[in-house]
């Protein structure tokens, strides 16, 4: 018996029934040899973190652009608070651990530089408009080439989990497995609390501006407010769970209506503030000029987008370019193209060459 027949025997014995066992899953779209010990999970996990989009995470904004210190989060700081949280929550609730760790490293690789300016800008400027969890998808089956094939061939439950990871409201779809709904509460959990932080540490707000009915629900810490969330969650979830109806994981509704008023509150203070509105402005600058010169020079871009212009025209192709491009790129890319600079050699001086 391989070692992975062993894991998933396991998790037949032990997972909730709500949960998802790997054994069962709706599998790939390009059939292929499953490993002898890991589960498909645990493969879509590791091809996930050995990806080139997970890695220029590292180097996409989260809320603040491009600030002065080491502590403020980036978009793959938020992607690992995020495991942590889903991870907690998925334990206490019995469900597939590697299944939602897959998701949550996965669910952002979508993501444009400068944030949700980037986004915006991007969907004002295509036709088809532009999402970034969407384009998550996109980068893992198309974007991602690993081997001669395109994409990472990652199961139908974590493609589904990244898809449905975004919105917060009752009328948004859900994902098709509860590991997917972990996922998407998790990164509300995450942002709102993260955000906080940073914002705290940006000198952007104080403790006592924030309405104090949301911190007296919560807590007054960032750890406090983490924990009050994650573990009411857990018990409002298996709650609903052992009356056996239809099940959603969601907190309960006094913490609930906690987090989304704080979350409110964050978009009112913070997100749409003075602060980060110019900085969206000075972002959306960029990328709409960057947009422009690819629109109009596609063979400037690298050999895989040039492809992507061919086949399936030039606007997928530059939305692909700029949408996978790290903050620092972007910007070097503007500077290179629109910032004039010296083209006289260094150590030149009326054609004659000057020594030290």
């Amino acid at each position: 018996m391989h070692i992975r027949e062993e894991i998933e025997r396991r998790e037949q014995l032990t997972l909730s029934p709500w949960g998802i066992i790997s054994a069962c899953s709706r599998g790939r779209e390009e059939k292929e040899e499953e490993d002898p010990v890991r589960t498909c999970f645990m493969v879509d996990r590791d091809r996930i973190i050995h990806s080139k989009s997970f890695r220029r995470l590292k180097h996409k904004t989260q809320v603040f652009i491009a600030p002065q210190g080491d502590h403020y989060r980036t978009r793959l700081t938020h992607t690992l608070e995020v495991s942590q949280i889903a991870r907690t929550i998925g334990a206490g609730l019995n469900l597939n651990l590697d299944l939602i760790e897959a998701m949550a490293l996965a669910h952002d690789v979508g993501h444009t530089p400068f944030a949700h300016a980037g986004e915006q800008v991007l969907n004002s400027l295509c036709r088809h408009g532009f999402r970034h969890n969407e384009n998550s998808i996109r980068v893992l089956t198309r974007i991602e080439k690993p081997t001669s094939r395109f994409g990472l061939n990652l199961t139908r439950e974590v493609l589904d989990g990244v898809l449905h990871h975004s919105g917060y409201g009752t009328a948004a779809s859900k994902a098709f497995t509860l590991e997917g709904q972990v996922i998407r509460l998790s990164d509300k959990i995450a942002y709102v609390q993260h955000d906080i932080d940073d914002s705290m540490r940006a000198g952007l707000l104080r403790l006592d501006e924030i309405p104090a009915g949301y911190l007296e629900t919560l807590g007054y810490s960032h750890s406090q407010r983490i924990a009050t969330l994650v573990t009411d969650t857990i018990y409002h979830t298996r709650t609903l769970m052992d009356q056996k109806n239809e099940v959603i994981v969601s907190p309960s509704l006094r913490i609930e209506k906690a987090l989304k008023g704080l979350r409110s509150f964050m978009f009112e203070k913070i997100y749409r503030g003075e602060v980060c509105l110019a900085e969206r402005k000075r972002a959306m600058f960029i990328i709409e000029h960057l947009y422009h010169y690819f629109m109009k020079n596609p063979d400037k871009m690298t050999e895989l987008y040039r492809a992507i212009a061919l086949e399936e025209g030039v606007e997928s192709a530059v939305a692909d370019y700029i949408s996978g491009m790290s903050d620092a790129y972007c910007i070097s890319y503007f500077n290179d193209i629109y910032v004039p600079k010296s083209l006289v050699p260094e150590g030149m001086k009326n054609g004659t060459f000057i020594s030290n």
